[in-house]
C-alpha cells in the first residue's frame, strides 16, 4: 500500500489526474472504458459526422472543457446556413457577370478610354479595356447580393451569441452549474499596493503601444514593397507583365503579410504571457483574463491591420494626376484596381484566412506535439536502461505521463475568435468565408479531440459556468461587425456610387455610361516636370491633350478645375447615409425578431404549462445584449409564485 501511494505522488502532478486505460481498444466492445469511447466515437476523423458525446466529454474532462468543445460545436452548426447563403451569393455573382454593364462596359474596346499613367516617367498612358478581367473577377464579390449578404451576416452574428446563450444555460442547467461560484486560486503573493504596481502597468502599456507600432511597421514595409515593384513591373518592356501588375503584386504582398502575421503571433503569444506576469494578478482567474485581453488586442491587431488598410485606407490619400502623394520623394501611394479596392480586399482576406487555418490551425497542431513526442521518445530511449526479460511492460500512468502537459485553453479559443473575426467583420468582400470557416472547424473538433484524448495528459477538471470573458469578446465583435460591414459596402464597394448614378444621373435609369461618369479629365499639359511619359506619342500630339482617371473632380476646363466636383459629394452624403441605416435597421430588425421569438416562446410554454428553468425566456426584456443569469431565474421564480 505504502509502495502504490510513493508511485502515485510521484507519477501524477496536480494537473494529471489518473487516466482511465488505454486508449485502443482491445477485447470486446462491451468492456470499453470512457476514453476509449471517447476515442472511437469522437476523436476520430471519420466520426465527422456525428454529434459530439458533450455529457461523456465533460464527464471525462470537466465542465470547463466541455463548454468549449459545445460553444465550438454550436458554432460550427450555424456556419451551415452562412455557408449555403454565401455560395448562393458567389453564385449569383458567377451567373450576373456576363449581363454587368459596368464590366462590359469597361472590356469594352470601341469605347477607348485611354487612362493616365500608373508611375511616373517610364510607365505610358493605358486602355482601361486592358483591366477588364480584374473588373469581372470584381463583380463576383461586388454586386448587389453582397449588400444583402452583409445584412444577412450581421444579423447571423448576434442570433449566433443569441443561440449560445440559450444552449449555455440549457448545459448550465442539466450540468448543475447554475448555483456554482468559480473557485478562485490566489497566487502566492505579497500584498501589494498600486506604488508596487505601477512599474508593471508602466511596461505593460509601454510594451502594447510599441508592439501596435511594430505591427503598423510591418504593414507600412509591404505598402513600400507593393510601391516599388509596382512601379518596376510597369516599366517593364513585356505587354504580359504590364497587364499582371496588380495581381502579382497584390497576391505576393499578401504572402508576405501572411509569413509576418504568423511569426508576429508567436511572438505576441509569448510576450502576452510575460506582461501578464509583471502585474502579479491576485487569482488565477484574474490572471488568465489579463492573459486574454493582451493576447486578443496583439492578435487581433496583427490580423486585420493589413486587411484594415485595404479597406479603408488604400487609394483615398493618393492624390490625383499632376499633383500625386509620394512615399520618400520618389515612389507615388498605390492606388485601388480600376474594378475598385474590394477585389482585392477579398484577395487579401481569403489568403491570409486560408493561410492561417492551414499553417497555424492544422498544420503546427498536428505537427509541434508529434514533433515534440518524437524528441521526448528518443530522450527516453537515449537515457532509458536495456530492459531485462523479466521486468514488466510499463504501465498505463507512465505512459500517460510522457505525454505533452495541457497548457490552458487559450490557444484553441483564440484561433477560433479570430477565425470569428474573418467570418464576421470583413464578409462582404469573400462570401466563401464561412464555408472555407465550416470546413475548418469540422476537421478541428476532431483533431482538438484527438489531441486532448490521445496526446495531451488528462487535465484536471475544472467547474465553470460558462465560457467566461471569450462571450464578452464575442459580442463585441459581433456588434463591431455591423459597423465595418456598412463601411465596407459603402466606402470599399462600389455599390452605392452605382445606386446614385443610376437613380441620379441616368438618363435611362440603367447603369449605361456609369464607367464614363466615374472618370474625371486630365490636361496632360499640367504633368509636374519629369513625370509625365517619357517619348509618349499622345503626350506628344498637340490634338490629344485629356487623359481619365478614376475620381469625381471637376474637368481642366472648369473654373475649379480639379477640385472635387458636386457628384462627389453627392456621393459621400449617400454613403454615410447608408452607414446610418444601415446601423439603425440591424437593429431594429435584431429587436423585432428577438421580441417575435420570446413571445413565441413565451406562449408555447404556457400552454404546456411549463414553468422551468428551461423556459427562461419567458422573462426576458427584448434584448439580445448583457442578460444576467441571476436576473433570469429571479424572474422566473417570481412568474411560478
Amino acid at each position: 500500500f505504502v509502495y502504490f501511494c510513493v508511485c502515485a505522488l510521484l507519477c501524477f502532478s496536480p494537473s494529471s489526474p489518473a487516466p482511465q486505460g488505454d486508449y485502443s481498444i482491445i477485447g470486446h466492445l462491451e468492456e470499453r472504458n470512457e476514453r476509449q469511447i471517447l476515442h472511437e466515437e469522437w476523436a476520430r476523423y471519420s466520426a465527422f459526422y456525428k454529434y459530439q458525446p458533450i455529457d461523456l466529454v465533460r464527464k471525462y474532462f470537466g465542465e470547463k472543457i466541455g463548454l468549449y468543445f459545445a460553444w465550438l460545436g454550436v458554432y460550427t452548426q450555424l456556419l451551415v446556413p452562412a455557408s449555403i447563403v454565401g455560395i448562393i451569393v458567389f453564385g449569383y455573382g458567377v451567373a450576373t457577370v456576363n449581363t454587368n454593364i459596368p464590366s462590359l462596359e469597361m472590356c469594352d474596346e470601341r469605347l477607348n478610354f485611354t487612362m493616365c499613367p500608373l508611375c511616373d516617367g517610364a510607365c505610358d498612358f493605358w486602355q482601361l479595356s486592358t483591366a477588364c478581367g480584374t473588373a469581372r473577377a470584381s463583380h463576383l464579390f461586388d454586386n448587389p447580393a453582397t449588400v444583402f449578404f452583409a445584412i444577412f451576416m450581421s444579423l447571423w452574428a448576434v442570433l449566433f451569441l443569441e443561440h449560445w446563450k440559450r444552449r449555455q444555460i440549457s448545459l448550465s442547467f442539466s450540468w448543475d452549474l447554475t448555483g456554482i461560484e468559480e473557485d478562485e486560486v490566489h497566487t502566492a503573493v505579497e500584498k501589494l499596493t498600486m506604488k508596487d504596481r505601477i512599474p508593471g502597468y508602466f511596461i505593460n502599456v509601454s510594451s502594447i503601444l510599441f508592439m501596435f507600432g511594430l505591427t503598423f511597421s510591418a504593414v507600412f514595409g509591404v505598402i513600400v514593397y507593393r510601391i516599388t515593384v509596382s512601379a518596376l513591373m510597369a516599366m517593364s518592356p513585356d505587354p504580359e507583365t504590364k497587364s499582371n501588375v496588380r495581381v502579382t503584386v497584390t497576391a505576393t504582398a499578401v504572402i508576405i503579410n501572411l509569413v509576418v502575421i504568423l511569426i508576429l503571433d508567436e511572438i505576441y503569444g509569448a510576450v502576452a504571457v510575460w506582461l501578464t506576469e509583471l502585474e502579479i494578478p491576485k487569482t488565477e482567474t484574474n490572471f488568465e483574463e489579463r492573459l486574454i485581453l493582451k493576447a486578443f488586442l496583439l492578435k487581433f491587431m496583427n490580423a486585420y491591420a493589413p486587411i484594415f488598410y485595404v479597406a479603408f485606407f488604400k487609394g483615398r490619400f493618393a492624390g490625383r494626376p499632376g499633383n500625386y502623394v509620394y512615399v520618400f520623394n520618389d515612389y507615388r501611394m498605390e492606388e485601388c484596381a480600376p474594378g475598385g479596392c474590394l477585389i482585392e480586399l477579398c484577395i487579401q482576406l481569403s489568403i491570409i484566412m486560408l493561410g492561417k487555418q492551414l499553417i497555424q490551425n492544422n498544420i503546427f497542431e498536428i505537427g509541434i506535439p508529434k514533433l515534440k513526442k518524437l524528441v521526448r521518445a528518443l530522450k527516453d530511449k537515449g537515457s532509458a536502461k536495456t530492459e531485462t526479460e523479466g521486468e514488466k511492460p510499463p504501465q498505463q500512468w507512465n505512459l500517460d505521463y510522457a505525454l505533452a502537459p495541457f497548457e490552458g485553453l487559450t490557444p484553441e479559443y483564440m484561433e477560433m475568435i479570430i477565425q470569428f473575426g474573418f467570418v464576421s467583420l470583413f464578409v462582404a468582400s469573400f462570401p466563401l468565408a464561412p464555408l472555407f470557416a465550416l470546413l475548418n472547424n469540422v476537421i478541428e473538433i476532431r483533431l482538438d479531440a484527438k489531441k486532448f484524448v490521445t496526446e495531451l495528459r488528462r487535465p484536471v477538471a475544472v467547474r465553470a459556468k460558462d465560457i467566461g470573458i471569450w462571450y464578452n469578446i464575442l459580442s463585441g465583435m459581433g456588434k463591431f461587425s455591423v459597423i465595418i460591414n456598412a463601411f465596407v459596402i459603402s466606402f470599399t464597394s462600389d455599390f452605392i456610387p452605382r445606386l446614385v448614378y443610376q437613380y441620379m444621373y441616368s438618363q435611362t435609369g440603367t447603369m449605361h455610361g456609369f464607367i464614363d461618369h466615374t472618370l474625371s479629365y486630365f490636361n496632360v499639359s499640367n504633368f509636374k516636370p519629369g513625370t509625365a511619359p517619357y517619348d509618349s506619342f499622345l503626350s506628344q500630339h498637340p490634338r490629344v491633350f485629356c487623359r481619365r482617371y478614376k475620381d469625381y473632380r471637376e474637368p481642366p476646363w472648369s473654373p475649379d478645375a480639379y477640385q472635387f466636383s458636386k457628384q462627389y459629394w453627392c456621393v459621400l452624403a449617400a454613403r454615410l447615409a447608408f452607414v446610418i441605416l444601415f446601423q439603425v435597421g440591424d437593429h431594429c430588425f435584431l429587436f423585432t425578431i428577438c421580441c417575435y421569438f420570446q413571445s413565441a416562446d413565451r406562449e408555447k410554454q404556457y400552454q404546456a404549462g411549463e414553468h422551468t428553468c428551461s423556459g427562461f425566456v419567458q422573462c426576458l426584456h427584448c434584448s439580445f445584449y448583457d442578460m444576467q443569469l441571476h436576473d433570469t431565474f429571479v424572474c422566473i421564480k417570481e412568474t411560478n409564485e
